[in-house]
């Protein structure tokens, strides 16, 4: 699987949009590297973008239920375009008739690491590889998320579809529903409707 944001970078005018071009970052709330973040993206279908770094860029999914911290449940996870590490820190409102109009909140963030290792904690297989095979155990370690959770994909070609479940470990748990009972961004502490007023604001 290759890395690339060309896709990214056809589909926006940065001349319209606020969301970042790409370039060299560094990221002050991640006490380690690699990162992962999820973002609440009220387009034209509310949806939960879940993206880890990967060789330099982050590898994205469309999850429409959002993460859950429930083992039995599987939510339908979408492939989206490659998008650049600054993409991390993009909360704001992306203008109509741009590509994924709408706001965008930082809803969860923090660093991963790869769960398939060897007796001596050496990674076994990459995540990109994982990626290329269909199947990838990562270790989350966010402000509202964390624990173990598997990427497994389901379909390829173009109705390529993923699934992201927790795994059943002992940070999992089944009475929590965390996409619905904590609504505010980790980055900013603002809902999604302050996101776009004060996005509104600033445009007057």
């Amino acid at each position: 699987m290759t890395s690339d944001t060309s896709d990214y970078e056809s589909k926006r005018d940065f001349r319209k949009t606020d969301e970042p071009k790409g370039g060299n970052v560094s990221f002050d709330w991640a006490s380690s590297r690699p990162i992962f973040v999820i973002q609440k993206h009220d387009a034209s279908n509310l949806h939960y973008d879940f993206r880890i770094e990967v060789d330099g860029v982050l590898k994205s999914w469309a999850v429409p239920k959002g993460p859950s911290t429930d083992p039995s449940e599987k939510r339908l996870a979408l492939p989206t375009e490659d998008h650049p590490m600054d993409y991390a820190d993009f909360e704001g409102t992306i203008p109509e008739n741009e590509y994924g109009a709408g706001t965008v909140m930082i809803w969860d963030r923090g660093c991963y690491r790869n769960l398939k290792t060897d007796d001596e904690g050496e990674s076994d297989k990459s995540v990109a590889k994982q990626l290329e095979d269909g199947h990838v155990n990562i270790w989350l370690e966010g402000e509202k998320l964390v624990g173990g959770y598997a990427l497994i994909r389901t379909d390829s070609g173009d109705d390529e579809r993923w699934l992201l479940v927790k795994m059943d470990d002992d940070a999992a748990d089944a009475r929590r529903n965390p996409v619905s009972t904590e609504t505010k961004s980790v980055a900013s502490d603002r809902s999604l409707d302050e996101i776009a007023k004060q996005a509104d604001e600033k445009d007057d």
